[in-house]
C-alpha cells in the first residue's frame, strides 16, 4: 500500500513524521514486511535518529551547517545549493523492517522528515510491503 503525507515544516529543522509512519503500518495491516518512507524532493530528507532529547535535533541541523555551509562560490541561482548537497548526504529514504504489526525501531528511534530549505509544504510517501 502506498500513503502520500503533506507537512508544514520550519526554515530548518526536523518533523518527527513517527506517529504518521506507524499509522500508515497499522492501516495497511501488513504484520511481517517493510515500510519505506521517500522523500520527493532534492532540499529535504529522511533520516533515522534519537527521539528522546530535542537537543539531538537541533545539534544534528547546526552540525550540517558546519559541515555544509552556504559558500559564496556556489553556482547554483537559487541560493541554496547547501540545502541540496544536505539532501544528498543524508538521503532521500529509509527503509524500516515491520514485525509483529509494528515498526521495527529502537528504543529511542524516531523517524524524521529532514528540512534543509524551508519554510514550505512538503510531502513524503510510506510504502508498505508485506503480508
Amino acid at each position: 500500500m502506498l500513503f502520500d503525507f503533506k507537512l508544514s515544516t520550519p526554515e530548518e529543522g526536523l518533523v518527527d513524521i513517527t506517529s504518521e509512519v506507524t499509522e500508515a503500518v497499522v492501516e495497511s495491516g501488513v504484520n511481517e514486511g517493510f515500510c519505506i518512507v521517500y522523500c520527493p524532493h532534492t532540499t529535504a530528507a529522511i533520516t533515522i535518529n534519537e527521539n528522546a532529547d530535542p537537543d539531538v535535533q537541533s545539534d544534528f541541523i547546526n552540525g550540517m551547517a558546519l559541515s555544509f555551509p552556504e559558500l559564496m562560490t556556489f553556482r547554483h541561482s537559487e541560493g541554496n545549493s547547501d540545502a541540496h548537497i544536505k539532501s544528498s548526504a543524508v538521503g532521500a529514504s529509509e527503509t524500516i523492517i515491520i514485525s509483529g504489526g509494528k515498526l521495527l525501531l529502537g528504543t529511542w528511534q524516531g523517524i524524521y522528515f529532514c528540512e534543509f530549505d524551508g519554510p514550505r509544504t512538503r510531502k513524503f510517501y510510506v510504502k508498505v510491503i508485506g503480508g
